[in-house]
């Protein structure tokens, strides 16, 4: 007797996947997770870790024997190469704008029979979007933003971050190296274009380092930016902005925006 596999088991090596699979009520599928995981408080008290970011316990994950392995880009290539030589089923999405995110999580929740929930969860999604994208368009004064992902060497933002200042009705004024997939080709080599931008706002999220404002700061000639001497600059927790998945379009979006509400009031 032929049938197909239903899906019973997965593991979760981003937290973006686990965030998306309880909101869609996929939880329950959930056997294992990164050690990186803020979102939703529950998963660290719910599910075991068996990987950090770039690095899993590949024996961990094999005796666990899941349907399915969940990664992100190339960062994760390594550990997914490794779990497919096992015979470990992986899908390794590559999302990095806002559509492609959308699209990742249409696909992860079909693919687990759960259209009606992941319809329901993302036409609420692209209504909150389009709620912020009407504020942001309505902008009378559109802040001129600097978003810091790592500080040695200098590296902006990716794209899903750019669209998400954008859309809020600011202006990155690096977006045109935000197209860029991977960070080393989102590297400045000095910090001269800056300075030369002078932003309204700096945006830091270092990528799960604690920012230090004073090390920031205390940089050559950066008391002369507006976003300096305006005390406009504002730490994003990478959980939060550098996670492509439900917490940047729903909290990023809206941290974003309060931060130049409050900017254009002042």
């Amino acid at each position: 007797m032929f049938e197909a596999k239903e899906i019973k088991s997965i593991i979760c090596l981003t937290e973006e996947t686990t965030e998306f699979l309880y909101n869609i009520g996929a939880d329950d599928l959930i056997i294992g997770i990164t050690k990186y995981t803020k979102r939703p408080p529950q998963a660290v008290k719910e599910k075991p870790i068996v990987s950090r970011y770039i690095d899993s316990d590949i024996k961990a994950i094999i005796a666990l024997k899941p349907d399915l392995v969940l990664a992100w880009s190339d960062l994760q290539a390594d550990t997914a190469r490794e779990l497919i030589k096992n015979g470990i089923e992986v899908i390794c999405f590559n999302h990095r704008s806002i559509n492609e995110t959308l699209s990742f999580m249409q696909k992860l929740g079909y693919l687990l029979n759960k259209k009606t929930e992941t319809d329901v969860y993302l036409n609420k999604l692209i209504s909150h979007l389009n709620k912020f994208k009407e504020i942001g368009d309505k902008r009378k004064h559109k802040p001129k933003v600097y978003f810091e992902e790592w500080f040695d060497p200098l590296i902006v933002s990716i794209k899903w971050v750019s669209e998400i200042i954008e859309l809020c009705g600011g202006i990155n004024i690096f977006s045109e190296k935000s197209n860029s997939s991977l960070a080393k080709d989102r590297i400045l080599e000095d910090d001269k274009k800056i300075l030369e931008a002078n932003p309204d706002i700096i945006l830091v999220s270092w990528c799960g380092k604690a920012f230090r404002k004073k090390k920031m700061i205390s940089r050559a000639n950066w008391e002369t930016i507006s976003a300096v001497k305006n005390d406009q600059i504002f730490e994003i927790k990478a959980e939060i902005i550098l996670q492509p998945g439900p917490a940047s379009l729903t909290d990023g979006v809206e941290i974003i925006s309060q931060i130049f509400d409050n900017w254009e009031k002042k």
